[in-house]
């Protein structure tokens, strides 16, 4: 049987790099020669058309020593203060570092509950995708200011893997101080074997995760192992390497050790099937005319709908039929049941007039939608 051979990240279309804080914050402050060679990176796969996206760890780390805050563990209000402090100088770091490049960033701050609803995840999927279309590196981070205990994802690795998914990326980089997945701890095993590629995480592979081994993180390889099953199953290929060398995007292209786990299905290809596997919560009937847009992979317009049926919100999975009831698609409103019933039938530039404030054009959008 012939290798697997792991996915190059030189030919990534969407890249997600997630930072850990041990690389990214020493005990003296940011390290800013890395910051600077990462950016040089990020700028060179922009230049070749790869949209990227940054999430990065450091915010704590770096306001816990403007307040002068003790080592170990922090009281969840001491450290959302120091992630307020953090915050605002981690953003200034990315923006200085990539501006002479001539890219712009922008900071995006989510929770756990951005994600677990269903409106939410809509309105951050469609910032992201904007931001992405106009040239931007967002460099997002949890919102540690607000989150509870409860509403937390509680590591980046897992919080990069739902942003790969969500803005529809194609590769995630965990960028760490550790180079990828072992058989077994090799600080303690002299037999651990590294694996360079993973096709499936079986439980076999689970086992294989370990403890944080750096006071800076709190991701250990079990959290990464949780960010790989989340990037996989949605058409994500992922890749756990070392990150503290200079440039370390170049280094992992040049053959730098890395665990790369395969994904199960192209992006697009899993969330289409995603959206196609919900039970819908109303329909939207169409006219002929929509009816070919939508054969040509177009987005569902307000003008197009000749019929609004059933109850649902923003974000609610909705059935799309033609005028003879013929059903032509699933996908996600952006428009309540009664906002769709207002809007039905007339142009996208009339939409703020129908409803008293500035809205978005497709009623469904293409990327929201399973034909």
């Amino acid at each position: 049987m012939a290798a697997v051979t792991a996915p190059s990240l030189a030919g990534a279309r969407r890249l997600v790099v997630k930072i850990g804080s041990a690389l990214l914050v020493e005990p003296d402050g940011l390290r800013t020669d890395w910051l600077r060679a990462l950016c040089d990176d990020v700028a060179a796969w922009r230049a070749r058309g790869c949209d990227v996206v940054l999430v990065s760890s450091g915010s704590i780390a770096l306001g816990r020593r403007v307040l002068d805050l003790p080592p170990g563990a922090l009281p969840l209000e001491r450290a959302q203060a120091a992630a307020a402090v953090g915050q605002i100088r981690l953003a200034r770091a990315y923006e200085e570092a990539l501006a002479p490049h001539g890219v712009t960033t922008a900071q995006v701050l989510l929770t756990l509950e951005d994600s677990a609803d269903r409106r939410r995840y809509l309105n951050s999927r469609a910032t992201m995708q904007t931001l992405l279309s106009l040239g931007v590196v967002p460099i997002v981070n949890e919102n540690d200011t607000v989150a509870t205990d409860e509403i937390r994802f509680g590591d980046n690795d897992r919080l990069a893997a739902q942003i790969a998914v969500t803005c529809g990326a194609d590769q995630l980089l965990l960028l760490s101080d550790v180079d990828g997945l072992y058989t077994a701890n090799p600080k303690t095993d002299p037999t651990a074997r590294h694996l360079p590629v993973v096709e499936t995480i079986t439980p076999e592979i689970e086992a294989m995760g370990g403890d944080p081994v750096s006071g800076l993180s709190k991701g250990g390889m079990k959290t990464k192992l949780m960010a790989a099953r989340t990037a996989v199953a949605g058409g994500c290929a992922m890749a756990i390497a070392e990150g503290s060398v200079l440039r370390p995007l170049t280094a992992v292209t040049h053959g730098a050790r890395a665990t790369w786990f395969l994904p199960e299905a192209d992006p697009q290809l899993a969330r289409k099937r995603w959206i196609a596997a919900m039970k819908t919560r109303g329909t939207l009937q169409v006219d002929d005319g929509a009816a070919l847009a939508l054969g040509r992979g177009k987005s569902l317009l307000p003008a197009g709908v000749t019929n609004v049926i059933g109850d649902f919100g923003r974000g609610d999975p909705v059935a799309v039929t033609g005028p003879r009831g013929q059903r032509l698609a699933t996908g996600l409103a952006r428009y309540t049941a009664d906002e769709a019933r207002l809007i039905a039938g007339h142009r996208s530039a009339e939409i703020e007039d129908l409803l008293g404030y500035p809205a978005r054009a497709a009623l469904v959008h293409r990327d929201d939608m399973a034909l």
